[in-house]
């Protein structure tokens, strides 16, 4: 198995000699580890003695601790270094000035999903325009796509639907580290940070997440394996309806159900239980929170054997359809608020576009809704191909 060096590592054995002497902040959270487990401010305040000067943390929390969305966490102070801790997720999703007023750079360390609508990649476009703003430098280290940096999946957002859960025109599934999406909009999306990334050793764009050799500390509450990252690019499309999307279980988006669903009419929609990339396997849970909590939900378990062949995005549409389909007085579309917008219904800003529903709703065939989106995730290919660090 090959032992991924993430830019953590990377920046601590041979730190860029600029780096030095400069007060340091850092945007990181549980996740933020080397390979034996040591957290990066542990390292950066050995490495560099008194220089790490604030902490920041993204959604969830800096011990990422908060379980749903729109639960904010608070300003506080860390206790084993004494060091201020700014929440990004709490009183303000924008760093304030007087955040940035005492460090001359911002390292930031955080383990994305691959996945357009998970929030760190919002928070990290912030902290690129507020560094710009206030002529501080930014420093990525740089971590793995858990779900690969090869497949792309899914419509590009349209700017009407722009929100926290995404910002920028891009898929749903992208296909990026962190570090190579922060080069991508800082150049296509004209913000002109001053930003450097310190790439990892020993990735491959092919690789998933259980090739790296690394450890799996999960970045939020309901991502506790590689497994449920995996499913996560399409099951998260589950947060904006009244299905539950595994919240409250102990394998959240790896499963998902309802009270009134029966799991072989969703097989029989599904043509079998066999689908490519994977299998459907019929379970029952009762959420102890969120959606449908202490009730039995009857659903189903994805268990990914092909990720090579798995199309999350796709699968989750058609999974949708099918409970439409079944049950159309019973499903519901979840209603605002979602994400700090209070109009627009959650599922038009997860999928980035509300012709998906509107199509859904019409029953097209998700194969047809999918074959139009081909060109667009060529063209974004072709965008994001000149900012990759890595090979195949």
């Amino acid at each position: 198995m090959s032992q991924v060096k993430p830019g953590l590592e990377q920046m601590i054995a041979n730190p860029p000699s600029w780096l030095f002497g400069q007060r340091l902040g850092l945007l990181c959270n549980p996740a933020s580890v080397d390979g034996f487990y040591r957290h990066a401010k542990e390292l950066i305040c050995q490495r560099f003695p008194g220089r790490l000067t604030a902490l920041f943390s993204p959604q969830h929390g800096f011990y990422s601790e908060k379980q749903d969305n729109m639960i904010e966490s608070g300003d506080g102070v860390d206790p084993e270094t004494g060091i201020p801790v700014y929440s990004l997720y709490g009183r303000t999703r924008v760093p304030e000035p007087d955040m940035f007023e005492g460090i001359d750079v911002l390292l930031i360390d955080l383990q994305d999903v691959g996945t357009r609508v998970y929030t760190f990649a919002t928070t990290v476009s912030y902290c690129l325009e507020a560094a710009q703003k206030m002529d501080k430098r930014v420093l990525v280290l740089d971590r793995p796509n858990p779900v690969n940096g090869i497949q792309v999946e899914g419509n590009r957002l349209t700017t009407d639907f722009a929100s926290f859960v995404g910002r920028y025109p891009i898929p749903m599934r992208h296909g990026l580290t962190l570090g190579e999406y922060a080069r991508y909009i800082n150049d296509c999306h004209d913000i002109g940070c001053q930003l450097e990334v310190i790439a990892m050793n020993g990735w491959r764009r092919h690789m998933y997440f259980s090739d790296t050799g690394l450890p799996w500390v999960p970045p939020s509450p309901n991502l506790p394996t590689p497994q449920s990252a995996m499913v996560y690019p399409g099951q998260v499309i589950f947060e904006g309806t009244n299905i539950s999307e595994g919240r409250g279980t102990t394998t959240p988006f790896e499963v998902f159900g309802a009270p009134f669903i029966d799991p072989q009419k969703i097989l029989s929609f599904m043509g079998g239980r066999e689908f490519k990339g994977g299998i459907l396997r019929t379970v029952a849970f009762e959420p102890m929170f969120h959606k449908w909590q202490n009730e039995t939900c009857h659903g189903l378990h994805i268990h990914v054997t092909r990720p090579s062949a798995y199309n999350a995005y796709q699968t989750a549409l058609k999974l949708i359809q099918a409970v439409m389909y079944y049950y159309p007085e019973s499903f519901k579309w979840r209603e605002p608020p979602y994400e700090y917008e209070w109009e627009k219904l959650p599922i038009d800003l997860i999928t980035g576009d509300d012709k998906i529903r509107r199509r859904l709703e019409g029953f097209e065939p998700v194969e047809a809704i999918a074959a139009e989106w081909v060109d667009d995730l060529n063209i974004f290919q072709k965008e994001t191909n000149p900012y990759h660090l890595y090979e195949q």
